[in-house]
């Protein structure tokens, strides 16, 4: 959200304890920290004779050059010159270039083939975090208290129950838990995730390998340990040596990180800022559109929308015109007018203009800001872009759309009829079927 200037002077202190566990004999882990890019990295590698060491050092360094390579543009996104789209596409070129150089290495030396490493890497700048991800290491953002897994895990079981073939809790008991479907290094090419999200005074970040995720509970105890107030010092030692109390079947790797104010100035303009982006993301949260799609997708659509104010009496969209954004009201009041007639007052966590990302006709009405307006802008081309990249958000997305649609589309035939009533609604009266993208373990 729009806050008037950028993030500057925020302080950023990390924490990170890596340790190989209480079954293995030495420590594939590998944990980065570096303050002045402010990067932070953990990778858990795989393959015989000592392999797996040498793809998550290389990795994790790899990132670290090509940031170091490209601390102009750093400079550029922290002055608000550049966007973090720049910084983001960095990150994924060198986990890509990475894969790229432990594959080839694994052809010119056999004890090297099949090397690999999961990557769970983020760039804190201008306010914003930058995400990039590959198999199974977790990144979590820490909230008010409440905890948010960004990373998506690239295992069997994951796939599994995205496709509905079994539950989170039949997952839970299943033995294929540590087959990872993506990684860097085994082959040429890896996919990598990325993710763009806000960073606020108070949010507090963990990275960690499966080797410690595996033996905690996301609902309450993770979040109480790593989001509790005062020092992070000893949050990671604490994380770990629970882990190996309860098994330490695997090396075990805790980097936590934590947004901090730097002085009275920034803390007030710091806690503004963090309220905003808390508003946003709790509005967003409850839009109807939105309503399918987990956390780590809502803050991909967050980053895609431009924060717009309106001031009271403008004109939002106007009847008759040709638009292709989509708005979501986050703060205020809206009027719905056509032909000068008043057809609707909109308030916070409601949207509108939809059908503008869909076709090009003309808007059917006027929509004007009754009071000061804070909205969220997303118009097609951008829609498109992340449609194209995220399938899954993509048809979550379309899903509620079409309902939304089916409901409007019964208005009209109720209208035509003359029966008003909102209880005689056809799809309120038969039901609308159930969401197919619950996966048995709801929202993540």
């Amino acid at each position: 959200m729009r806050s008037g200037r950028l993030a500057l002077l925020m302080e950023i202190t990390a924490v990170g304890v890596s340790d190989v566990g209480q079954v293995r004999e030495h420590n594939e882990d590998f944990m980065l920290q570096d303050d002045a890019l402010r990067l932070f990295v953990v990778c858990d590698g795989m393959g015989g004779h000592a392999a797996g060491e040498v793809a998550s050092r290389d990795t994790a360094t790899m990132l670290q050059s090509e940031l170091k390579a490209n601390e102009a543009l750093l400079a550029a996104v922290q002055r608000g010159e550049e966007s973090h789209d720049a910084i983001e596409a960095v990150v994924r070129a060198a986990i890509e270039k990475a894969s790229r150089d432990l594959y080839d290495r694994g052809l010119s030396d056999r004890t090297k083939k099949g090397m690999g490493t999961t990557c769970s890497a983020v760039v804190v700048i201008g306010g914003k975090g930058v995400l990039g991800h590959v198999g199974d290491s977790r990144c979590y953002l820490v909230r008010q208290g409440k905890l948010y897994q960004l990373s998506e895990d690239h295992t069997f079981l994951q796939e599994a129950i995205r496709h509905g073939m079994m539950t989170k809790e039949q997952a839970k008991l299943s033995s294929h838990g540590n087959i990872v479907t993506r990684a860097v290094g085994p082959m040429e090419s890896v996919i990598v995730d990325t993710l763009v999200f806000d960073f606020v005074v108070g949010d507090t970040l963990l990275l960690c390998s499966d080797g410690l995720h595996q033996y905690f509970d996301e609902g309450e105890e993770l979040p109480a340990i790593v989001g509790r107030e005062g020092s992070i010092e000893s949050v990671p030692g604490k994380l770990v040596g629970m882990a190996n109390d309860r098994g330490g079947s695997d090396n075990v790797t805790a980097l936590v990180i934590r947004a901090l104010a730097v002085d009275a100035t920034e803390e007030s303009f710091e806690n503004t800022r963090m309220t905003l982006v808390n508003a946003t993301f709790d509005t967003l949260q409850h839009v109807e559109l939105l309503s399918e799609l987990s956390s780590a997708e809502l803050m991909k659509v967050t980053s895609a929308c431009k924060p717009l104010d309106i001031e009271a009496g403008e004109a939002i969209i106007a009847e008759g015109e040709v638009s292709e954004t989509l708005y979501v009201l986050l703060d205020g009041q809206v009027a719905v007018e056509r032909s000068g007639n008043v057809l609707a007052l909109l308030g916070a966590g409601t949207h509108f203009g939809e059908m503008s990302l869909l076709s090009q006709r003309p808007r059917s009405a006027t929509v004007r800001a009754k009071t000061m307006c804070h909205l969220l802008a997303l118009d097609r081309p951008t829609f498109y872009t992340l449609l194209q990249q995220d399938p899954l958000l993509a048809t979550k997305f379309l899903w509620k759309l079409a309902q939304t649609l089916s409901l409007r589309l019964d208005d009209v035939y109720l209208l035509a009829d003359s029966q008003a009533s909102v209880a005689n609604k056809t799809t309120l009266r038969f039901g609308l079927y159930p969401s197919p993208f619950n996966y048995g373990g709801g929202k993540g």
